[in-house]
Formats: C-alpha cells, sequence, structure tokens
C-alpha cells in the first residue's frame, strides 16, 4: 500500500494500462493492491495453455478467453471495490483516438510490439498524457518515462533493428545453427507442407546441369506411385545429399570455409525400419491432431536431450509421415506455428541434419523451439520487478514529482553491488520528428518511384503511420479512412499506381509534402530531394530518408546486404519485423541501453570498450552482461515470451 501522502494523488488518478501480458497481470495486480481505484485495460489476445506458467491471474479454465476482461475478473476478487474497465481490443482501433487518452492521468505501457509502441508514444504526446514505458528479456528489464516537453519521447532515440540473414548464407553457407533454423522453417517446411507455388530457393538446384533425370522436375511434387517413405527418402537425399553435393562442385565458394558433407539416407539408416514405441499404432488411430508427435511416435520422451544423426533421421521421417498420414487435408495450407508439436519437431530434426553437414553444433527440441519461435526464457520474477517500478514512477508522475522520475535497468549480475541502475530522464531530441516537429529528407527518383512506393516503403513502414494523410500544399493526394466516398477511393486508388512527378500535383525534386496520421495527431513536412541512381543492395528500397535513425544493423556481417538492418527485399530472410503476437519478438544482438555521460545511447556491447568517465549524476554505465555463443534474443516487449509450454505432451 502507498503511503499517506502519495494516497491522494494515487486514489484520483485514472490510468489506462495497455496490455495485459507477463508484465501486465502483474502490473494490474499492483495498482490494485498500491490503492489505485479506476484503472483501464487494453489488450487484443486471448489466453494461450503457455501463457500459464508466469502470467498468473489465468488458470487452465481461462483458455481461449480474453486476457483484459479475465485480469480483471481475477483482481476484483480480492479488490472488489475497485474500478477495472476490461477492453479486448487492438489499441490502434479508431475508438481509441486522442480525446480517449485526455481522460487518463497517465499511461502504463506493457506492449509486446514496436509498431503499436509507436503508435502510444504519438497518442499521449498529443494528448499530452504521461507515459511510462516498459520491457524485459530474460532476467533484464527497463523502466522509462515519457513527458511531452520534458523527456525524450519513446522516439527521441532508434531502437533495436530486426536481424536479417541473407538468402546466399541460408542455402548455402550457413554458419550458426539460427542459419540451420531459418532455413528449415522458412524454406523446407514452407516448400512441404505450405503452398507449393510460392517462390522458395530450396530447390533452385534442381534445374541444374546434372546428369540425372530426376532432377529436371520439380522434386517436391509427390509422385503417383509413390509411397510416403520413397517420397520422404527423395526429399531427404535431394535436400541433405544432392544439393550439398551441387553446392561443393563451386570451388571458390570454399576456398575460405570448411566443406559441407552431403548426407544420404543410406549412409544414416541403411535399410532399417524406422523403430516405434508400442503405442504408435495407438496414435495413428487417434484422431486428436494437437497430440500428434514423432517423438512419441519414437518413444523419444526428454525434449532437452541432444539427438543424433540417427535420431534426428528418423524424427524427421516420422514426423514428415504422420503428416501425410493424419493431417493430409491440411499439406498446402501449412504454416510453422511454435505451438504446433509435430511442427517443431520436424524442423528441430531437418535443422540438425543440415547442421551436420555444416559441422555445427547440434541443439536439443527445446533449444529449437526458442530459436524458431524467436524466443526468450521468461522470468517472471524480472516482470514483477519491472511492474513494481513502474508503479514507483506512475506515482511520482501523479504528484508531479518529475525531478525524481528514473528510467531503470534491471541487470542480470550486479553492477556496483546493484541489480537496479536507475538513470535521470533525457530532454527531448530536438532532431526527433516526433516530437520536436523537425522536417525529414526524402531522396528518391520522382520519376521511377510511384505514389504507393511511398506510402509503403516510407509513411507506413518506417514513420509507422495507421491512418496516413499526404497532402501537396493545399492538394490531397492520399487519405485512407472509412468514411470516404466510393469517387474519392477510386481516385487514391489510382493516384498510389502513378510516377510522383505525374501525379496531379506533381511531387519533384524541391517539392515539400505533408503527411498526417489524424488518429495520431502527428504531423510531419518531408523535403523530396530527386535523386537518379541508387545501390540495389544498400538501398533496395530505392528511396533513403534523412532524419529518421533507424538502428544500426545488427551484425557487421560481410555477406549482409541489409538496409540498416531492416530490409524487406527478397535478398534477406529476417525475423518477424512488427511483433503482433503475445510472444514473439525481434531477434537483434543486444537491446537493453546504456548511457555515458555525452548523452548518447549506447549498446552493452559497446561500454566495456569505453573508458569515459561518467557524470554520476547524469547517468550510470551499466555493465556488459557475459557474452552469449550465438544471436542473442532481445525483447522490445512485455515479458510475454513464450517458452513456458512443455514441449513433451
Amino acid at each position: 500500500m502507498a503511503s499517506g501522502e502519495q494516497l491522494p494523488a494515487i486514489k484520483g488518478a485514472k490510468v489506462l494500462m495497455v496490455g495485459a501480458g507477463g508484465i501486465g497481470c502483474e502490473l494490474l495486480k499492483t495498482l490494485a493492491l498500491s490503492g489505485f481505484q479506476d484503472i483501464h485495460i487494453i489488450d487484443m489476445d486471448t489466453i494461450e495453455v503457455s501463457n500459464l506458467n508466469r502470467q498468473f491471474l489465468f488458470r487452465q479454465s481461462h483458455v481461449g478467453q480474453s486476457k483484459a476482461k479475465v485480469a480483471r475478473d481475477a483482481v476484483l476478487r480480492f479488490r472488489p471495490q475497485i474500478s477495472i474497465t476490461p477492453y479486448h481490443a487492438n489499441v490502434k482501433d479508431s475508438n481509441f483516438n486522442v480525446d480517449f487518452f485526455k481522460q487518463f492521468s497517465v499511461v502504463l505501457n506493457g506492449l509486446d510490439n514496436l509498431d503499436a509502441r509507436r503508435h502510444v508514444n504519438r497518442l499521449c504526446l498529443a494528448a499530452d498524457v504521461p507515459l511510462v514505458e516498459s520491457g524485459t528479456t530474460g532476467f533484464l528489464g527497463q523502466v522509462t518515462v515519457h513527458i511531452k516537453g520534458q523527456t525524450e519521447c519513446y522516439e527521441c532515440q532508434p531502437k533495436p533493428a530486426p536481424k536479417t540473414y541473407p538468402v546466399c548464407t541460408i542455402t548455402s553457407t550457413p554458419s550458426k545453427f539460427v542459419h540451420c533454423i531459418v532455413w528449415a522453417k522458412d524454406l523446407l517446411f514452407a516448400k512441404l507442407f505450405g503452398d507449393k507455388n510460392q517462390d522458395n530457393d530450396l530447390n533452385v538446384r534442381s534445374n541444374d546441369t546434372t546428369t540425372s533425370s530426376d532432377h529436371s522436375e520439380d522434386i517436391f511434387e509427390r509422385r503417383k506411385d509413390e509411397d510416403i517413405q520413397q517420397y520422404a527418402n527423395r526429399i531427404y537425399d535431394h535436400v541433405f545429399g544432392h544439393n550439398i553435393q551441387t553446392a561443393l562442385s563451386n570451388e571458390e565458394t570454399w576456398k575460405n570455409r570448411n566443406k559441407p558433407r552431403p548426407i544420404y539416407v543410406k549412409d544414416v539408416l541403411s535399410d532399417e525400419p524406422i523403430q516405434q514405441n508400442g503405442n504408435a499404432d495407438k496414435m495413428l488411430d487417434n484422431d486428436n491432431l494437437s497430440s500428434l508427435s514423432a517423438m512419441a511416435f519414437l518413444g523419444l520422451k526428454n525434449p532437452q536431450d541432444i539427438w543424433s544423426l540417427k535420431e534426428n533421421s528418423r524424427v524427421f521421417f516420422a514426423a514428415l509421415k504422420l503428416f501425410f498420414s493424419k493431417r493430409q487435408k491440411e499439406i498446402g495450407n501449412l504454416t510453422f506455428d511454435k505451438d504446433d508439436p509435430l511442427a517443431v519437431e520436424f524442423v528441430t530434426a531437418a535443422a540438425n541434419i543440415r547442421a551436420t553437414s555444416f559441422n555445427i553444433p547440434l541443439h536439443s527440441l527445446f533449444e529449437a523451439k526458442g530459436i524458431a519461435g524467436n524466443i526468450v526464457h521468461a522470468v517472471a520474477t524480472t516482470n514483477a520487478i519491472i511492474a513494481g517500478l513502474i508503479v514507483i514512477e506512475a506515482i511520482k508522475v501523479l504528484q508531479n514529482d518529475t525531478k525524481s522520475c528514473r528510467m531503470t535497468y534491471c541487470l542480470e549480475h550486479p553492477s556496483r553491488k546493484m541489480l537496479l541502475m536507475p538513470v535521470e530522464p533525457f530532454e527531448p531530441n530536438k532532431s526527433c520528428y516526433v516530437c520536436s516537429e523537425t522536417p525529414l529528407l526524402l531522396e528518391v527518383n520522382t520519376h521511377r518511384a510511384k505514389l504507393r512506393d511511398l506510402v509503403e516503403k516510407i509513411v507506413t513502414s518506417k514513420l509507422g503511420m495507421s491512418l496516413p494523410l499526404i497532402t501537396h500544399g493545399s492538394s490531397l493526394l492520399y487519405e485512407v479512412g472509412d468514411d470516404l466516398e466510393e469517387d474519392m477511393v477510386a481516385n487514391y486508388a489510382a493516384n498510389l499506381e502513378k510516377v510522383l512527378s505525374e501525379l496531379p500535383y506533381a511531387i519533384t525534386g524541391g517539392t515539400i509534402i505533408t503527411v498526417e496520421d489524424l488518429q495520431q495527431e502527428l504531423v510531419c513536412n518531408i523535403n523530396i530531394k530527386h535523386r537518379e541512381e541508387f545501390d540495389e543492395e544498400k538501398e533496395p528500397d530505392g528511396m533513403v530518408l534523412h532524419g529518421w535513425t533507424p538502428a544500426p544493423a545488427a551484425e557487421n556481417n560481410k555477406d549482409a546486404t541489409d538496409n540498416n538492418g531492416a530490409s524487406t527485399s527478397s535478398t534477406s530472410k529476417s525475423a518477424p519485423d512488427v511483433m503482433e503476437d503475445d510472444d514473439e519478438l525481434l531477434i537483434i544482438e543486444t537491446g537493453i541501453e546504456t548511457i555515458p555521460a555525452g548523452g548518447k545511447k549506447r549498446k552493452l556491447s559497446d561500454v566495456s570498450n569505453s573508458d569515459t568517465a561518467v557524470d554520476e549524476k547524469r547517468s550510470k554505465k551499466i555493465p556488459e552482461q557475459p557474452e552469449n555463443n550465438g544471436d542473442v534474443f532481445v525483447m522490445l516487449d512485455d515479458g510475454n515470451d513464450d517458452i513456458s509450454e512443455r514441449v513433451s505432451q
């Protein structure tokens, strides 16, 4: 319970919580126990089994129900006298506009995606309502305070960009297990069980000149006279044997790399049949598709065991057989789902077989599921700590004690005998286009680029606008909305397909356009600079936006061709760019930031190499976390990373 001097501010406050997941459950409980009387919650998600190990307000009987509504009911059982209003909806819905936000004393974010965070940040700025942001990943966490005109807004500093992997690395020269996972999930699984007509680089080698006529056809098409085992053998030999063998013919590729080893069925399993456990027949007779498991079929029990090449091959064949024998109707429409045990087993086995070829250490099913689902192990205690810190900062804001507000970092290992590191908030960034309305500069070939390119690649993707309106002077070029007349919709659709310089009010070099989001009440001026040529590898969008500064690429790989780590071109495979689901996050190298004396934020990896003196009043140095082999999965998240569901069902 709060102290006596804090209670008036707390009891008179009207609080908006956005997110009722990992942090949200802890936050709602802490708010209720601290004396808050009027709480509103927005969350669009429903409860899943995998949430139950850390989102303690939920039970098995709640699976499938609204998180916001169940959280409300759970807290009212021990605080029946308070008011909690749940909204099972998307915070980006039009009814959650600036006027809606203006009714609140403070907004507390427990979100799990960058897009929604930016949206809430802009609404809070427009409504002049303080925002307390938060995020956790494993043992790490942070809480930041954003007050219009007094502190930097959420978008004043660049956010970590998603990790991308060039297709050539995935298909030809993997060096990390995550490369094998991406190959197994996004290429092999998609090719076997997804849309057969989708573009896929997996069997591109099938058309190579070869003496074998078998490879002139689409290898993934099952022949009419072929049983499942024959089909599986042919797929196995093609992707793990023939493709590797063909890749070895390019000697230049392997001058400075270890050569991979082709693997064929006969080398691993010979002619021995797949050994199944005694309950396999019962499994095949069971119509409950969610219980299908290659592990159970083979009698494998521990998901944390690392399977041998032979065991991985058996799981590969068993999973493929179960898909084609028991889930035939789904073939052609399947997409990888981290909550589908059979899909995870197949991807794990395929990734491990490929890893064996390239001499990459193998991983357990438990580890592979974490990588395939972009998952960090959740730590409920971290969520509870961060929720407590959110409430502490919210109370300071409500008491107008903004001078005492702190950005607080939760560390995994003590620094100066502290696990919680407070940092004084920074002033607004004068070059921030969101809170300082600084004009942006766009370099673009106005004779080639269409208005659609501008809208998709800049306005929605980079500027994060949901309902954009684009004007040139007093002329309206494009608008999105449900209340538009049909002729206006047709007119704007026609404009999308026109080259910029050929629009009714032409956009050329020297033009200034205004981009506005009516819902977010955000206005941006963009100066247009005509430019003829762009580097297709370094500038795949065919346009460059200045003044909007993305984070540097997560990995400086000489083979990488990403655009500041955020390319959406066909030259790279990336982790999810915008996280819509409750339990997804970005793959990046580091995430928790550290603030040196100069006022510029840096990543943890930068700190250990710096001898810069730190101004104790202005900032604290956060120690570098222990190095992790491979990629570090860091959350722009609400603590809802989904690793809890046991794989062995």
